[in-house]
């Protein structure tokens, strides 16, 4: 589960906890809030005390570098305190209003890096997905936005990701196997330029199979994989 943590309560864990979750990632965007975004680690840290005391599963905090954040550095500082509280760090490279990569500077590309040196055995990094994306390449991969991940408006509405809001827009009580099947297939023009993460991480495991089409049909295969659900 991604969450920005603003709702957590010590209570609220325990019943995550009992709901046998995996995995829970906040990013967290900069040290002090600003204009550009207030998921600042001044604002969460409380947050991140309660979870380090009270959560039974892994924990994982994204910090950020690139458009948009004044301070680069921060997310060195947000990521010695996410391994100091005892759970893994990740970076993410920040995107364009349409989720698309932005290369990054000089001295983005160096704390990217220090980020990197950090991370350990943290679940998220298995690919190059962001080392391209640091250095402005494209990506060639089948995204299963829909499928294995699966991005909830506050409206209670499926769309692709945070940055593709629109489609298919279907209630989730209302989103069934063929909807997951059809999006399996479906080929999605912003992949190769996206910078989403957890998307890709997400939709990787099946990157030796399943192809895409731009008119999808079929099925997924036997079964339906367990996914990512993040919930805005």
């Amino acid at each position: 589960m991604i969450t920005n943590g603003y709702l957590l309560t010590a209570e609220r864990i325990q019943r995550l906890n009992r709901a046998g979750l995996d995995h829970l990632q906040i990013s967290i965007d900069n040290v002090m809030p600003d204009e550009v975004s207030k998921k600042s680690l001044k604002l969460l840290d409380r947050k991140l005390q309660l979870l380090a005391e009270y959560a039974e599963f892994h924990v994982n905090i994204n910090s950020v570098v690139g458009g948009g954040i004044h301070h680069p550095k921060d997310a060195l500082t947000i990521g010695r305190r996410a391994l100091e509280l005892g759970f893994t760090s990740t970076v993410g490279i920040i995107h364009d209003g349409g989720g698309q990569l932005q290369p990054l500077r000089d001295e983005e590309r160096e704390v990217y890096t220090a980020m990197r040196s950090m991370e350990k055995s943290s679940y998220a990094r298995i690919n190059h997905f962001q080392d391209n994306i640091a250095h402005g390449k494209e990506n060639h991969w089948r995204c299963r936005a829909g499928s294995r991940y699966l991005y909830i408006c506050e409206d209670g509405l499926v769309h692709y990701c945070s940055q593709q809001r629109g489609y298919p827009a279907k209630p989730l009580v209302e989103y069934t196997v063929a909807d997951i099947r059809r999006e399996y297939r479906t080929v999605k023009e912003c992949a190769p330029r996206c910078t989403v993460a957890c998307v890709h991480q997400v939709s990787y495991i099946d990157f030796w199979r399943g192809p895409q089409d731009l008119q999808p049909s079929g099925s997924v295969g036997d079964g339906q994989p367990q996914g990512l659900v993040q919930i805005q």
